[in-house]
């Protein structure tokens, strides 16, 4: 039921070794997630929610009451999420979050994933901001899709 693995930059030990990398056990399933609906109740109740995308992505658009934590820097910031409150975490559409969920709760905090992230948020026509917010591509195939543009030419 359990195996083991790696975030790629790891999750540092927050036991005050600093600099090692922390194996974590994950479900074969993954971590919890929770619709939509059940978000908005979450976030009534006081649960955090944070966005794990790159920079690009946040700018793009966000969902309203999100907090910015790159995954690529979850290991060095874990300390800026509090551990007595509930953690929702987003990216595009699950993988990224699904990640820092695993880890987190592996850390011991009560944490899950948004199902379908902000793709499903937006799909289902619920606010971004800002106010005319996008979704954006991920990092890889934003780079793609840049090289595509670069390389055609009328």
């Amino acid at each position: 039921m359990f195996g083991w693995r790696s975030l790629s930059k790891g999750l540092r030990s927050t036991s005050g070794i600093g600099g090692r990398w922390l194996d974590f056990p994950v479900m074969s399933d993954g971590p919890p997630e929770i619709s939509r609906a059940e978000l908005r109740e979450k976030l009534d109740a006081g649960a955090q929610l944070v966005d794990v995308r790159a920079g690009h992505e946040w700018e793009a658009g966000r969902i309203v009451g999100a907090v910015h934590l790159p995954l690529a820097d979850l290991s060095e910031r874990v300390g800026e999420i509090d551990k007595d409150r509930p953690v929702v975490f987003y990216c595009r559409g699950g993988n990224r979050s699904s990640m820092a969920a695993e880890a987190l709760i592996a850390a011991g905090y009560d944490a899950v994933k948004l199902s379908e992230g902000i793709v499903g948020w937006a799909d289902e026509g619920l606010p971004l901001e800002p106010e005319g917010g996008t979704v954006a591509e991920s990092g890889e195939a934003a780079s793609i899709l840049d090289a595509r543009k670069g390389a055609w030419r009328p």
